[in-house]
């Protein structure tokens, strides 16, 4: 008994020595040989790596060994190659990459296991490139349906978004390869994204906009982190002491390197005081100004030192690629573009079918595919990122071949394709199927020339949606409705031919209320990547059972929506999109200064506060065209009685799932939870927790859903901290967010 305080000492000592360590501690291994180089280096050296040496890399230190450090633009496939200081192509042959499903298309998976398959080839392929940081994956919420970059992102839901995002992370590090998250924080609009501010309450920015953020960075170990253009509650992001200093190296544990959007630094004393290590591009805030404030007394050298430490702790977790091991063979590889058609293949959501027209039966001997979309390649135009791919199967190319010789696929246009916001002079001679104005009514000839199409065919698929130009990043749709007649286009089509099919190709939600009722069958095909044509042509032909659920919710109109509903969007103060403004080519650098001396200071205010998405539809008991969740199949699934319990730090819920089909078929199994007489204010229900699950014809399986009691908590406002709140619950199992299968109650 005398020993018993020394045991008990040893033994306590044993579990802090085995206490898993944090992700981040990865980035810690140096710190010892980073102390030794950063006594031997200049001042002006240390400078230098604050900033970038091209467009697309930040400096090393050549005489040290310091390598380069290398971006590569993401985050659905590695970026061709472009000229030292802008992004024009430098005709490579080598950097043709997989093109992956866009954002909101991988979240339709709702897979995790995806998520992280999807993060190994991104990860691969920059290796591959010589690339050392992705930037990517892009992880805000969802908050307007009219997002230009809606497609990037990941869900209107935090729980979701975050285990995604986490995956995600995961499978780019595993590579060898780091993740530069996107874009923090509160990027919810491209309308005057370069000056915004953001108005959030602190309860909603900790539940709703941080939480896929906190997750890719205290569980996936993610090392860098980009700020976003806008100001939050005040501040930019690049310079916003709330967000980098206190919360993401704070209390999240940081240990890596911020770096900006590029043109997103705004002064040199908020940048090095809070939270910024590299300005993309150029070196106006974080360059010779630093020195100078040095040299005054504004700023010293200690804390340079510390942003480069942060610098190299990540050039150090990331092995440098030779440039003579870079580049010496095509990006693309087969692994990935298996993974691009797995995630393709998991994606498509069946909105619609009614009395089963899909999939295509057998007697069907004539298709008539009419839309443009059809043919349409989605790899790259618009704003923003974009992929340079090995190759591109579209929808059409898709169908024909699934339908082989025996059955006769026959397409027109049916409507024209608007391009976008264009610079310099028009065409010399107008194209004819190139719209003028995105609200251009349906083209009489072309119309016609579908209808006569529509007539003769067993059945007629159309092709509607958007497209990279009009979902964009650099702007906001002004509304959802379908471009250039595509509604009338498709009631004609109805007339002609009721055996109709409609495929939708977008990033985003779209009005839909004339396209619904005159569509037997309706599915969500977005932009699927490189193997998009070929993954809806096995769901169209009932290879796959189609799996995919909407990540976000489609409303009947987008008056709807909460920000729209509330009035918080759209702002009537418009400006020229600052990163556009940084590389138009009919903008002298003159121009682009004066633009930038003179931008407003707008508002966007998020009154809506936590009722995002699906929690405002069910709290304000407004019926969707098609709810967050939603997505059919080719077969039955049945979800026997669910069991609940909450214990230790989690809740369990279990039941059976059977497949009553005669296909092997994917479900989506969701659980919701529903507060009972609770003191807080909450929303009607929330998504905690769902899987994915496999089952052949006929199975039956038992399924266990845990949600672990710390995503149960709130931000109490008033305590400034996460609080629990003891309460009765409601769990609410099913096949969408207003398909509720199964209910059970626990107590917390």
């Amino acid at each position: 008994m005398k020993n018993f305080p020394i045991l008990t000492l040893l033994a306590g000592l044993m579990i802090v020595a085995c206490k898993p360590a944090s992700p981040q501690d990865r980035l810690m291994a140096n710190e010892a040989k980073i102390s030794e180089i950063i006594a031997q280096m200049t001042l002006e050296e240390k400078v230098n790596m604050l900033h970038s040496k091209t467009n697309m890399s930040s400096a090393g230190v050549e005489r040290l060994g310091i390598a380069d450090v290398h971006y590569a633009d993401g985050p659905f496939g590695i970026r061709e190659e472009g000229v030292p200081n802008g992004f024009q192509s430098a005709g490579w042959t080598v950097d043709s990459a997989t093109y992956f499903p866009t954002g909101s298309a991988l979240a339709a998976t709702w897979s995790e296991e995806l998520a992280y398959k999807y993060g190994t080839g991104m990860g691969k392929e920059a290796r591959l490139r010589g690339k050392d940081v992705i930037l990517g994956p892009a992880i805000n919420i969802q908050r307007l349906p009219t997002g230009g970059r809606t497609y990037e992102y990941l869900s209107e839901d935090p729980i979701l978004s975050a285990a995604l995002a986490y995956k995600y992370t995961l499978g780019v590090q595993d590579q060898g390869t780091a993740v530069c998250i996107k874009h923090f924080a509160v990027n919810n609009q491209e309308t005057n994204r370069g000056s915004v501010d953001a108005r959030v309450d602190e309860r909603t920015l900790r539940e709703i906009y941080l939480k896929p953020f906190e997750r890719a960075v205290v569980e996936g170990g993610a090392m860098s982190v980009m700020p976003a253009y806008n100001r939050v509650n005040g501040d930019y992001c690049s310079e916003n002491e709330h967000l980098l200093n206190e919360i993401l190296r704070g209390e999240w544990g940081f240990k890596g390197m911020t770096v900006s959007d590029w043109g997103g630094t705004h002064s040199t004393m908020g940048a090095m005081l809070h939270g910024l290590n590299v300005q993309m591009t150029g070196s106006t805030y974080l360059g010779p100004a630093v020195i100078d404030s040095i040299k005054t007394g504004a700023l010293t050298e200690a804390q340079v030192d510390e942003k480069v430490r942060q610098i190299l702790r990540v050039r150090f977790a990331i092995e440098p690629v030779p440039d003579d091991v870079a580049n010496q063979t095509i990006t693309s590889q087969p692994e990935s573009q298996r993974i691009a058609r797995e995630v393709a293949e998991k994606s498509i959501v069946l909105l619609k079918n009614e009395k089963g027209i899909l999939p295509i039966k057998s007697n069907v001997k004539k298709i008539a595919v009419i839309g443009q979309n059809a043919v349409l390649k989605t790899q790259s135009g618009g704003v923003g990122a974009g992929v340079k791919a090995l190759y591109e199967i579209t929808p059409l190319q898709g169908i024909q071949t699934r339908a082989g010789k025996d059955i006769e696929v026959k397409y027109a246009p049916g409507y024209k394709n608007f391009p976008g916001r264009r610079w310099g002079p028009a065409p010399a001679e107008p194209d004819p199927l190139v719209a003028t104005a995105i609200d251009e009514p349906a083209d009489p000839a072309l119309m016609a020339e579908a209808v006569e199409l529509a007539k003769n065919a067993d059945l007629v698929i159309f092709f509607g949606g958007t497209n990279k130009s009009i979902e964009t990043e650099g702007s906001d749709r002004a509304n959802i409705k379908l471009p250039c007649g595509q509604e009338e286009l498709v009631q004609a089509l109805y007339v002609a031919n009721p055996n109709l099919v409609t495929v939708l190709i977008s990033g985003g939600p779209t009005d839909l209320q004339v396209l619904e009722p005159v569509s037997p069958a309706i599915l969500e095909g977005w932009w699927n990547g490189m193997e998009g044509g070929t993954a809806l042509a096995e769901v169209l032909f009932g290879d796959i059972a189609p799996s995919g659920k909407l990540p976000f919710t489609f409303p009947v109109k987008l008056e709807d929506s909460p920000a729209y509903a509330m009035g918080n969007f759209p702002n009537s103060t418009r400006e020229m999109d600052l990163f556009t403004a940084l590389y138009r080519p009919d903008m002298t650098p003159a121009e682009r200064q004066a633009l930038n001396a003179r931008r407003p200071i707008p508002v966007s205010e998020y009154t809506e506060r936590f009722y995002v998405g699906y929690r405002w539809f069910d709290t304000s008991n407004i019926k969707p065209m098609y709810a967050f969740g939603h997505g059919l199949s080719y077969v039955t699934f049945n979800y026997g009685e669910m069991k609940a319990k909450a214990s230790g730090k989690k809740i369990t819920a279990t039941f059976t799932l059977t497949n009553e089909g005669d296909m092997d078929a994917d479900e989506v199994v969701q659980l919701y939870v529903h507060r009972e007489g609770s003191a807080v204010e909450w929303p009607e229900k929330e998504l905690k927790a769902f899987s994915r699950v496999s089952l052949k014809a006929g199975e039956s399986r038992q399924v266990t859903l845990e949600i672990p009691l710390e995503d149960m908590r709130y931000w109490d406002e008033a305590k400034n901290g996460w609080a629990d709140e003891h309460c009765q619950l409601q769990l609410l199992l099913g096949a969408a967010s207003d398909d509720i299968r199964q209910s059970a109650e626990v107590s917390i």
